[in-house]
């Protein structure tokens, strides 16, 4: 998720203390809530040891969905001279783990901020570079799930968890990157949009949630 709000000149990829803490505690909560989410701990059929074991895979298919869908708007918005950082939204990471808990995921773990004047086509490149790079990410872990054991359930986990922020993210709501894409140009948000569900439900048609 991106967000406009200003500009400086000739800006630099570069982190900031507060912005790689906020990226951590995303990370790890993001990562907990996606494990609520596919191996229900409160469930009475799902060990301590199943949940721990989720914890693990999601930190890596998670870490590597969710930061660089973050990377990728930074790096777009500092192209188009922007100042950029992420920051989490702890109200978000909150809803994230307790809708986890009920059986959805709302994820919305915070946003890049970036600042400078720009045209709605470049803060829609912006907003696009995220799910963009999740489709991506979804191809190359594909291959894994080839394979057998963890190998498999990481390629897995990998190609579902960034079919579904892709598609989450392309939601035309509030700071979510759709509704930056859909102002700017109703055809392409509907091809992306469209494509990103239909991936998202043909994987789990195909190969199921698990």
């Amino acid at each position: 998720m991106s967000v406009q709000v200003g500009r400086q000149p000739d800006p630099e990829l570069s982190f900031s203390e507060k912005e790689l803490f906020d990226l951590a505690v995303a990370w790890v909560v993001l990562s907990v809530a996606f494990a609520l989410l596919m191996a229900p701990i409160h469930r009475f059929d799902i060990g301590i040891g199943a949940f721990l074991t989720m914890v693990g895979l999601s930190f890596v298919t998670v870490g590597v969905a969710f930061l660089l869908h973050e990377l990728a708007h930074k790096v777009v918005a500092i192209e188009y001279g922007q100042i950029a950082e992420f920051r989490a939204d702890y109200q978000m990471l909150f809803l994230a783990v307790m809708s986890a808990l009920v059986g959805f995921l709302f994820a919305a773990p915070g946003a890049v901020y970036h600042r400078g004047r720009i045209t709605k086509r470049e803060n829609a490149m912006i907003a696009l570079a995220g799910p963009v790079t999740n489709h991506l990410l979804a191809v190359l872990f594909f291959p894994m799930m080839l394979f057998g054991g963890y190998l498999g359930l990481i390629g897995h986990m990998g190609v579902l968890i960034n079919l579904f922020l892709a598609a989450f993210n392309m939601i035309p709501f509030g700071p979510l990157d759709g509704k930056t894409v859909l102002e700017w140009n109703k055809g392409i948000f509907g091809v992306v949009f469209g494509l990103s569900i239909v991936l998202l439900a043909g994987f789990f048609l195909v190969f199921g949630f698990w």
